[in-house]
């Protein structure tokens, strides 16, 4: 089994996916429907948690979400 992930990276995770629906105006979407409220519980994460880091973290997010970054992308920690 690989190493848990830590929690920004599982906030990254599930605000990429989320904002990947979004910069498509496709938020409601059957697919995110149904996908991401399971993204959350795997993760052990609250929406409002991810909202959150998307607020604190929108331009990594967005970058990641358009499919030109990783997770970490620019930063030393």
């Amino acid at each position: 089994m690989g190493k848990p992930k830590a929690l920004k990276d599982k906030l990254f995770g599930a605000a990429v996916l989320k904002m990947s629906f979004r910069l498509r105006g496709d938020e409601d979407s059957p697919a995110l429907r149904f996908v991401y409220p399971g993204v959350l519980r795997d993760l052990e994460l609250e929406d409002e948690a991810v909202e959150k880091y998307i607020a604190e973290n929108r331009e990594q997010v967005e970058t990641a979400a358009r499919g030109k970054s990783g997770p970490g992308a620019g930063d030393d920690d």
